[in-house]
């Protein structure tokens, strides 16, 4: 990709793990504002998207009790689940997590909430911070 196509990487979106998502809503949408963007639900979890800007805020709802987002709940309580960052180039940019020692829970892409391909990165390699990463 030419450096002028480049957009570099950037926020895309924040998960937030809530225990329900009819309790969480209001706030974030009768409060804040934040209009609804319509997503799929994945990995176990209802998922309501709101437009913050050009982010996302994900509302995580648990719809297993052996959902990734049911055992964080569980474990923390509600709170920040992750912190999803858009990169040019996924594949590169899983390459230079390889060749850094940065530990991957996905070893390849596969297709999240909003119909990209993602990549988590596993907390004990970023600072404690869980870390996904699309593509734009």
């Amino acid at each position: 990709m030419t450096e002028s196509l480049r957009r570099g990487t950037r926020i895309a979106h924040i998960g937030i793990a809530v225990r329900a998502l009819d309790d969480a809503l209001p706030f974030y949408r009768d409060v804040l504002g934040l209009p609804d963007v319509p997503l799929d639900d994945a990995d176990g979890a209802a998922i309501v998207g709101l437009a913050a800007g050009e982010s996302l805020v994900e509302l995580l709802e648990p719809e297993t009790d052996d959902s990734p987002i049911a055992k964080f709940v569980a474990k923390r309580g509600p709170g920040i689940h992750h912190i999803c960052f858009a990169v040019d180039d996924l594949d590169g940019t899983l390459d230079k997590c390889r060749a850094a020692g940065v530990r991957l829970i996905d070893d390849t892409p596969r297709l999240g909430a909003e119909g990209k391909r993602i990549a988590f990165l596993h907390p004990s390699a970023t600072g404690g911070v869980l870390i996904e990463l699309t593509e734009y």
